[in-house]
């Protein structure tokens, strides 16, 4: 008989809260993988960390072990690369200093798409999104959502496309930073820099230059890998000695369908050896 006690994964890695575009507050985030005997998660807000105190908190209370962290957009040439920050230095302003740019860069940006869908007949607010938000990061999935909410659109997905992706006629281009500046970010925090979800967009070929600024992990589990690609990526992370992490990218039903908590993610070990490498830079 299998010992239900033992599962895999022990930990996933990149989880979303309201404190960004997350459905559930970060305690009930936490209660939940209390619920699912999850040993550790990851909070991995976009460009705000302040998710990390209810978090803690919870994980206290739970028995859940909390790995802070952040999820930094970055551009390559066009393309979307995401970076995973983790176990950063509170007492290190660099970081916190440019996730507040970043935030207000957001902000600013999803008013002039706001704006946009005013000019096309859209009868929506400002202030209705912000109230939609809840958190401090504000994003499209939160236009997206009022969308919805209002009929215009059916779900989330048909909102992005015909209105808030690139070529649709309410996209606003976001502030830029290269994968390198975020890496270097992240490791100026007293950070651990991870590649997130690389087979998204196949976006390996830039590993090398990315090692060379600092990289130190990819996510190789991961809710839209395929087994092939998990293989691909273990591969590569030997290749380049790299941590190999793992996470659900876990926002909520309604915002990522069949998106489970703890269905994709990574051993404690990972966890341990995560909190090693942040403990070398925390001096």
């Amino acid at each position: 008989m299998h010992n239900m006690e033992i599962r895999y994964p022990e930990a996933d890695l990149h989880c979303h809260t309201t404190a960004s575009d997350g459905l559930l507050t970060p305690w009930e985030l936490v209660r939940n993988a209390a619920d699912l005997k999850l040993k550790a998660i990851g909070i991995t807000d976009h460009d705000t960390i302040s998710g990390w105190d209810e978090a803690e908190k919870a994980g206290r209370i739970f028995g859940v072990d909390i790995i802070k962290g952040v999820e930094l957009n970055t551009d390559w040439s066009g393309v979307e690369v995401h970076i995973l920050g983790y176990e950063i230095d509170p007492r290190k302003t660099v970081l916190q200093e440019k996730l507040r740019e970043l935030r207000e860069a957001r902000q600013i940006r999803i008013f002039k798409m706001i704006k946009k869908l005013q000019e096309l007949g859209i009868p929506i607010s400002k202030s209705e999104v912000e109230e939609g938000s809840r958190g401090e990061s504000i994003g499209r999935p939160h236009i997206a959502q009022i969308l919805v909410e209002k009929g215009i659109v059916r779900s989330q997905g048909e909102a992005f496309d015909r209105f808030l992706v690139p070529g649709a006629p309410a996209f606003v281009p976001r502030m830029k930073i290269t994968p390198e500046e975020g890496i270097r970010l992240i490791r100026q925090g007293g950070g651990v820099a991870v590649l997130a979800h690389p087979g998204i967009h196949s976006v390996e070929k830039g590993l090398p230059q990315w090692v060379k600024a600092g990289l130190q992990g990819i996510e190789v589990s991961h809710s839209e890998h395929s087994p092939a690609q998990e293989i691909k990526y273990k591969e590569l992370a030997k290749k380049y000695g790299l941590l190999m992490t793992g996470g659900s990218d876990f926002h909520g039903e309604d915002r990522k369908p069949g998106v489970s908590l703890g269905k994709w993610g990574t051993s404690y070990n990972v966890v341990e050896e995560l909190k090693k490498l942040a403990q070398m830079q925390h001096v």
